[in-house]
């Protein structure tokens, strides 16, 4: 079978395990060592947010460039199709497998995803599969629990304990050369984004098509970290404080239904029931009624019945006819 039609489920040859030998120059196998006893909690490397400051500064440029209707269009779709890009691809798939797809898609979910600046496809997953095993404690990186809003929204991104890739938290997809070769140059998917814009449509293009979509989409994901824990109500009981709020699901096409998620990592849908709106979801199956990806892992039955049962408060009374009764406290004689 050609290899780029392979389904990305097969083995790559001689890739079942990621050792230390195998590494290209500039991967790393683990993550830092933890800290030593008594040194800072979280430490800011400022030098590394420069790049980000910078795209931030470039937004300005709009005064002098303007912004033309085929610029505005262009920021629009850019921030959308790489939003959806992150959602589907970097969350629902690398992550977490929720569906699965041919080799090549895989790649073209690997490239859209990582042109949205938010470093490679590899540390990505591997960083929120640690989230997960984490969640809320204090070896989470960014819990707003822990470390508040500001740290959580993007201050982490420059701790220096988040700069390593744990390939042992991610094997599945390490063993894809074409993956790794990625990962290691990050920068070339929102580079070549960036050119296209500015040939074909100038400064504004570029200013407007590229860096303001970019900058938006930054901050509208980062919103998952930093309030999605924080603000909106809790369906399930989970061991974290995760959360679902109606306003988030729409503007982050359904990773606003967050405490569902963290419910139930393994579905591809994240907005369990009809009303909940999952635009990612609706994008999925579209894209498996013509056979691009397939096998998208619903949600169980019993996670749904025990979600129908929390929303009718049957939970509580149940507690209450379970709770061991709390015998009367009477003074005692003198």
């Amino acid at each position: 079978m050609n290899e780029s039609l392979r389904s990305a489920d097969a083995p790559a040859p001689d890739a079942a395990r990621v050792l230390p030998g195998d590494l290209e120059s500039g991967e790393r196998a683990i993550a830092p060592e933890p800290e030593p006893a008594g040194a800072p909690k979280r430490r800011i490397l400022w030098s590394g947010a420069i790049p980000f400051v910078l795209c931030h500064l470039a937004v300005i440029g709009v005064f002098w460039t303007g912004a033309s209707t085929a610029a505005i269009v262009t920021c629009v779709v850019l921030l959308f199709a790489r939003l959806w890009g992150v959602t589907a691809g970097y969350h629902r798939y690398f992550s977490h497998r929720t569906f699965k797809t041919s080799r090549w898609f895989q790649n073209v979910l690997a490239f859209l995803a990582m042109s949205s600046a938010q470093k490679g496809v590899l540390w990505w997953g591997a960083h929120h599969r640690n989230h997960h095993k984490h969640s809320d404690a204090p070896e989470d990186l960014h819990s707003p629990v822990q470390d508040g809003f500001w740290y959580s929204h993007m201050l982490w991104l420059f701790d220096p304990r988040t700069e390593a890739t744990d390939l042992s938290r991610i094997k599945d997809f390490a063993k894809y050369p074409e993956l790794r070769w990625l990962d290691r140059h990050y920068l070339v998917p929102p580079t070549i984004v960036a050119v296209v814009c500015l040939a074909t449509m100038g400064w504004g293009g570029l200013v407007v098509g590229f860096f303001l979509s970019t900058v938006v989409l930054w901050h509208i994901t980062f919103l998952i970290n930093s309030l999605a824990h924080v603000f909106g109500k809790r369906r399930y009981e989970t061991k974290d404080d995760s959360r679902n709020h109606w306003l988030l699901g729409l503007l982050i096409l359904g990773e606003g239904w967050h405490n569902n998620h963290h419910r139930y990592q393994s579905s591809a849908r994240n907005g369990f029931f009809w009303w909940e709106i999952d635009v990612t979801y609706y994008v999925l199956r579209a894209l498996a009624a013509v056979g691009i990806v397939w096998d998208l892992r619903p949600v169980p039955e019993h996670v749904l019945e025990e979600g129908r049962r929390r929303d009718r408060g049957e939970h509580l009374l149940q507690e209450a006819v379970e709770a061991p009764p709390v015998a009367d406290e009477l003074p005692r004689a003198a």
